[in-house]
């Protein structure tokens, strides 16, 4: 082929040309100086980033004429046979389609042979993460002492699978996402040697796009220039990227800031109708909403935008725009992309997301409506400090009498209704109790439904044990639960009524720890068996009425339920 890619035209032949890794090509450079060279390394890092060429570099570096230098001369046979890949001695091996046993172990027998044609033999493992077990397991021994004359480096964009042990026995170099301004320079650099005509703002959206990767940005600009005519231009940069343009951004962001539901939907079919993906766009806005976060917090780092140009209008509608309304817009629209991921319709995700945000109350008009009720909180205020000097003559005397007679706390636990749930077992059926029991997982869901997630709560460790035709007994497996749902008079009358939209009947509510409901359950059972036993069906009386019969006598006690 006559033509080749951008990226591979310009492919860094020099640590120099690594752009946005100088921590790393820093340390080699003065390792290849010293002649401190490792027998092994692990470049590790997201794609696009120079690991490889970095290794291509380093392998230049050990094997040129002029050693040791800082960087390799690119002019001696050892450097351009590197270049070219006439040397056999530079091996590149492709661990994703490589990573069986048998080609390690291929490896491991010929690392003892002498380099023919330079100094050292490398072996360059690319996406080394790919390895089986097994091959991992066959490199070890070789890779922690190999001859004296190999130096191994493996390169992976995840360095998390691979084990320890091989981790352990590199030099590892973590190389990070180039960030926007140096893809930029790099491709004004590209575009002035090529003598091609680009606009500044496209290169920028070349290199937003690529997210850290210069081989990303090189093959987008790439498409750009085959798609433009005579420059590339900024449409043509949003053409070939997909993304949205900044007019664009800035003129939703000003309906949603405006509440103006029209214009924000009107802005979002014109989107659309160009094909853009919904995906995408939303990560923009999402990241345009960040970058406007940022930049209000800190507006002298520009490094930190990721998406927004910081033109007139953005400026001034950041100025506008009050943080707290940037946070909940962030996280709507956080909302509506994880929905959109799951659906096959995320146009109308993405149209409702516009519209909830053009709904949102406005911080600035909520703090104007805040202003009557402070001042009614200070008025009140004022009011209660005269009450604490000068109190009326009856509140100094009921508090005395308060103090008089200190209320008596019950500190006696939660007592069943014993004579009522008796009363429910004689007519429970087991029709009853599973009407209940089919309807119960429906209930809970309503009651999550209608944002009553306290009175759910109480029912995690609850189920229903009897049922009659009018009443219902619920088993609680902590009294403490028992106590708080059945002094709630609001839960009760939830549950009651859930249950007869459910089941058409409107139900008693009893609840009864499950320790008390054992014991109430076989004393009922006992009581049926004796009654049937003895010609009658007597029922068990309250123990607590037992008890105050035989202190006072039947005669003064009067029961009331």
């Amino acid at each position: 082929m006559a033509y080749q890619a951008l990226y591979r035209v310009w492919r860094p032949q020099q640590f120099f040309d690594v752009v946005g890794q100088e921590h790393v090509t820093t340390t080699l450079q003065n390792a290849l100086l010293q002649e401190k060279i490792s027998h092994a390394y692990l470049f590790s890092g997201p794609r696009g980033t120079g690991k490889t060429s970095a290794a291509k570099i380093l392998a230049k570096a050990v094997n040129c004429e002029k050693a040791p230098i800082s960087e390799p001369c690119n002019e001696c046979p050892s450097c351009r046979g590197i270049t070219d890949g006439s040397i056999p001695d530079v091996i590149e091996i492709d661990a994703a389609s490589n990573n069986g046993v048998e080609e390690i172990r291929d490896i491991r027998d010929k690392v003892k042979y002498a380099p023919n044609a330079v100094k050292y033999k490398v072996y360059i493992v690319d996406e080394v993460h790919m390895l089986s077990i097994g091959a991992f397991n066959a490199l070890l021994k070789t890779l922690e002492e190999p001859p004296r004359h190999v130096i191994f480096i493996l390169a992976t964009t995840e360095p998390h699978k691979i084990p320890l042990t091989i981790i352990s026995r590199t030099q590892r170099f973590d190389f990070k996402r180039i960030t926007a301004q140096a893809i930029v320079g790099r491709m004004k650099w590209i575009i002035e040697e090529t003598g091609l005509d680009c606009d500044e703002k496209a290169l920028q959206v070349i290199a937003r796009a690529a997210e850290g990767g210069m081989r990303d940005a090189l093959s987008l600009l790439d498409q750009a220039i085959s798609f433009s005519q005579d420059q590339v231009t900024v449409e043509d940069a949003l053409t070939v990227t997909g993304s949205v343009s900044q007019g664009f951004l800035n003129r939703l962001a000003r309906a949603v800031h405006e509440k103006n539901a029209a214009m924000g939907l009107e802005a979002l079919e014109e989107l659309l109708f160009q094909g853009k993906d919904p995906a995408r766009f939303i990560e923009d806005f999402i990241y345009f909403y960040r970058d406007m976060l940022l930049y209000k917090a800190a507006p002298n780092l520009e490094e930190s935008l990721e998406r927004v140009l910081l033109d007139d209008e953005f400026q001034k509608l950041a100025s506008e725009v009050d943080a707290r309304e940037i946070y909940e817009i962030i996280d709507h629209l956080n909302k509506a992309q994880q929905e959109m991921r799951w659906t096959n319709h995320p146009r109308v995700f993405l149209e409702v997301a516009i519209v909830k945000l053009c709904q949102l109350e406005n911080h600035a008009t909520q703090n104007l409506n805040a202003e009557p009720l402070l001042k009614r909180l200070e008025q009140l205020e004022e009011r209660l400090a005269q009450y604490e000097q000068n109190p009326p003559v009856a509140a100094v005397q009921n508090e005395q009498g308060a103090q008089k007679k200190p209320q008596r706390v019950n500190r006696k636990g939660f007592q069943a209704p014993a004579g009522k749930i008796n009363e429910v077992l004689k007519s429970a059926t087991k029709q009853d109790l599973s009407e209940v029991k089919s309807r119960w997982g429906e209930m809970r869901e309503l009651l999550v439904g209608r944002q009553m997630r306290s009175q759910d709560a109480l029912l995690n460790d609850a189920e229903p044990v009897a049922s009659s035709g009018d009443a219902l007994v619920i088993k609680f497996k902590y009294e403490i639960h028992c106590q708080m749902a059945m002094e709630n008079a609001k839960f009760i009358q939830t549950i009651s009524t859930v249950l007869r939209d459910l089941t058409g009947k409107q139900l008693q509510v009893l609840g009864v720890p499950e320790d008390q409901w054992l014991n109430l359950r076989e004393k009922f059972l006992s009581s049926q068996q004796h009654g049937e036993a003895d010609g009658n069906g007597g029922s068990e009386e309250d123990p607590l009425i037992s008890e105050a019969k035989k202190l006072f006598g039947e005669e003064i006690i009067q029961i009331q339920d």
